[in-house]
């Protein structure tokens, strides 16, 4: 992008940035690190490593509480916990935690390989499909709904769209979505109430208590809806943006093949290198300093995730796939108070996904004549990824 784009008029909704985000952040790094753009009323982007770490763990000055968008998304309810500040975000926090430690989230292992087998059993045969949809959204959308909400899995496709529209705050459908996403939730928290007792997160919601009174509706609607919007959208995006680099750059799946076990550390290292997640809003609520410049109270910050995940004063040839890096403190899933309570179950899914994907499918390239798209906003993913394959004999 031109280099006056970078320094006056950023803009994080706009599609060409989508489709050439590791190029233009990169001249953002070096021409203005800390920049205010002029869209949307104003607004800083923060792209360096050290200024986006120190930007996010001070929430004392950048504050959560006036939403997560520098264009402010019509939602119906907070989403909760990362709309609040301490000490309100620990309380609702600490009532999720718990249902996503690494001990609980191993037992789904099992479980989760075996919804990857029943898709992958969908369309392999076929040797080519459109990745988001036959795979890419299905696998965490499925799990999620299955293994953590609860939730009647034939319900995935309709959610899955609310979802999707209301994360855009310049969709036309964006206001409808929300409203519809809030309703989805209010009919399914009421069923669960009429249901025996699971003992999961749902139930830790509905009985919560919040500074000694009993948790209300909306504040369970934005919980539950914060979930969602992570349990579905993030972990695919990072699938449909693995295997879109997979088709650019064959090596690495054939590396992985080769070696499986580096996987794990394969999976931190393409988070690294394309995060769904890219950015995050803050709005200042004190005066101070940020890379040399002075922000404002009320000014709105941008605070770039992909950015700072390919900072070469924090990462060695940071524009390359390398799995035995050393030091990957990467923001994949944000930093600060509001790193994503999710993490263990997305590295899971990723893990699990990538090891039977891999395992049965081979020349992974995209169709001909194909110009990939990207989702614009927070978050980032290939909007489709039509992709060609040959199966791997004796995997099934």
């Amino acid at each position: 992008m031109p280099d006056d784009w970078c320094a006056h008029r950023f803009d994080h909704l706009s599609a060409e940035l989508a489709a050439n985000m590791p190029e233009t952040m990169a001249r953002m790094r070096e021409l203005c690190p800390v920049a205010h753009s002029e869209a949307y009323g104003g607004f800083w982007v923060v792209a360096g490593y050290e200024d986006v770490l120190a930007a996010a763990q001070d929430w004392r000055t950048y504050s959560s509480a006036h939403g997560l968008s520098v264009t402010r998304a019509p939602t119906v309810v907070r989403n909760l916990p990362v709309e609040a500040d301490p000490p309100e975000q620990r309380v609702f926090k600490r009532l999720v935690n718990p249902y996503f430690t690494p001990a609980v989230v191993a037992g789904w292992t099992k479980p989760a390989r075996a919804l990857v087998g029943r898709l992958l059993d969908e369309f392999l045969d076929d040797g080519a499909c459109e990745f988001m949809d036959a795979f890419a959204r299905p696998f965490p959308s499925l799990a999620f709904f299955e293994l953590v909400l609860g939730a009647p899995p034939a319900e995935v496709p309709r959610v899955a769209h609310l979802a999707s529209r209301s994360s855009v705050p310049n969709h036309p459908e964006a206001r409808e979505c929300w409203l519809g996403l809030y309703d989805w939730i209010k009919d399914f928290i009421a069923a669960r109430r009429e249901q025996p007792p699971r003992g999961d997160v749902v139930d830790a919601v509905l009985g919560a208590v919040i500074d000694g009174r009993p948790i209300t509706d909306d504040e369970i609607i934005g919980t539950v809806q914060l979930l969602i919007l992570g349990g579905l959208e993030t972990t695919a995006g990072a699938l449909g943006l693995m295997f879109h680099r997979f088709c650019r750059e064959p090596e690495i799946p054939a590396l992985l093949r080769a070696r499986p076990e580096l996987i794990p550390r394969a999976v931190e290292e393409l988070l690294r290198l394309d995060p769904p997640f890219v950015s995050v809003g803050r709005t200042v609520v004190r005066d101070a300093e940020l890379g040399g410049r002075t922000v404002k109270e009320g000014d709105k910050v941008l605070i770039h995730w992909a950015s700072a995940n390919r900072d070469a004063a924090e990462f060695a040839d940071p524009d390359t796939f390398d799995p035995g890096r050393e030091r990957n403190r990467h923001f994949a899933f944000g930093v600060g108070p509001h790193r994503c309570a999710g993490s263990n179950l997305a590295r899971l899914n990723l893990r699990v996904a990538l090891e039977e994907t891999l395992r049965r499918m081979d020349d992974i390239a995209l169709a001909d004549d194909t110009e990939v798209r990207f989702h614009a906003g927070l978050t980032r993913s290939p909007l489709a990824l039509p992709i060609v394959f040959t199966v791997r004999t004796g995997t099934s």
